[in-house]
């Protein structure tokens, strides 16, 4: 009895140190797995991204470059026509050869042949009138029924208005020259000169936006509007992407920027270049404001977290980095 007494006294000793044994085991597994993991921060890669339009309305005529192009500063990105603007070079260059013209007459005096000159042209400058204000009259019923835009018509307005300044200008040279020119005269004549000269160039400035040109090197990111293609004044042609200035953007909640300081490099990993490691040099750090607010899941106890916004940029360059591309780093990686 005493042998079989220690016997199950043994086997007693090993079960209980087996059962022990389990729940370390358990306990240990438990806190592993228990244990929360390392919080990962997802962001992702921006660049500069210029924005290519112009001040002339027209017909893109032709592309010089295509999307995924590389360009290089100063290069003519883009052809814009546009008869109106051209049209109206046209009638600016007209009057100041008209003003010259008048000018030199007033200089040289008012001969017969001047003045039946000046008759005719005045004659000339009131049917221009007369033809522009029934094109402005015809846009004004135009755009009172919703066909034309208010632009159209006030193109038309202006083309008019203009006319009759011409027309009035005329009939003053051949007034002049009926009466004579006096002092007064010829310096109201140089004045008119000055003003057709200025017309032109006005004009000719909006003419030098026919061909834009990149203010940047980079890459021709995306293109707009298709050829043909009409386009107002201001509206976006293409973009432009300046590669060679690029950062990683972080959306953060506020607990965790105890390890992400304004000038601090950090360790970064990049999934699509095969999980490359790389340092970024954090150089921004801004509150995104209540709309980006972390709410407390409990009523008591939670407090609302608000998230930042980091920047970080590479410390030297990264090949084959683009924006738009994941960028990890972790509490631990820094």
């Amino acid at each position: 009895m005493d042998n079989r007494q220690k016997k199950t006294e043994t086997r007693l000793i090993i079960g209980l140190s087996a059962i022990v044994a389990v729940i370390i085991l358990l306990a240990i597994a438990g806190f592993v797995l228990l244990s929360p993991p390392a919080e990962t921060i997802q962001g992702q890669a921006e660049a500069t991204e210029i924005r290519i339009s112009g001040k002339l309305p027209g017909r893109i005529a032709e592309y010089r470059v295509s999307e995924g192009q590389y360009v290089h500063r100063g290069d003519t990105l883009v052809r814009i026509s546009s008869p109106d603007a051209e049209a109206r070079l046209q009638q600016a260059s007209a009057m100041e050869s008209l003003y010259k013209a008048e000018n030199e007459k007033v200089d040289n005096g008012a001969r017969a042949e001047v003045i039946q000159s000046a008759h005719d042209i005045w004659q000339q400058a009131v049917a221009a009138r007369d033809i522009a204000r029934k094109s402005y009259d015809r846009m004004e019923a135009l755009f009172r029924k919703g066909v034309v835009s208010e632009q159209k018509r006030d193109e038309a307005k202006a083309q008019y208005e203009a006319m009759t300044a011409a027309a009035n200008a005329a009939y003053a040279q051949y007034d002049m020259a009926r009466k004579g020119a006096q002092k007064e005269d010829k310096e109201a004549a140089s004045a008119m000169v000055r003003a057709a000269q200025s017309g032109v160039n006005e004009v000719k400035s909006i003419l030098a936006d026919s061909y834009l040109t990149t203010p940047i090197d980079g890459e021709i990111s995306e293109i707009f509007p298709h050829v043909s293609e009409l386009v107002g004044t201001g509206a976006p042609i293409m973009n432009v992407l300046q590669l060679d200035d690029i950062w990683v953007t972080f959306n953060v909640r506020e607990e965790l920027l105890d390890v992400l300081h304004m000038g601090e490099v950090i360790q970064a990993v990049i999934p699509a270049l095969g999980n490359r490691v790389v340092a970024l040099e954090i150089f921004y750090i801004k509150d995104m404001g209540d709309y980006a607010v972390w709410r407390a899941t409990k009523a008591t106890g939670g407090y609302d977290a608000r998230t930042f916004q980091i920047k970080a940029r590479p410390t030297e360059p990264i090949e084959y980095l683009r924006p738009g591309m994941s960028v990890l780093i972790t509490p631990e990686q820094k």
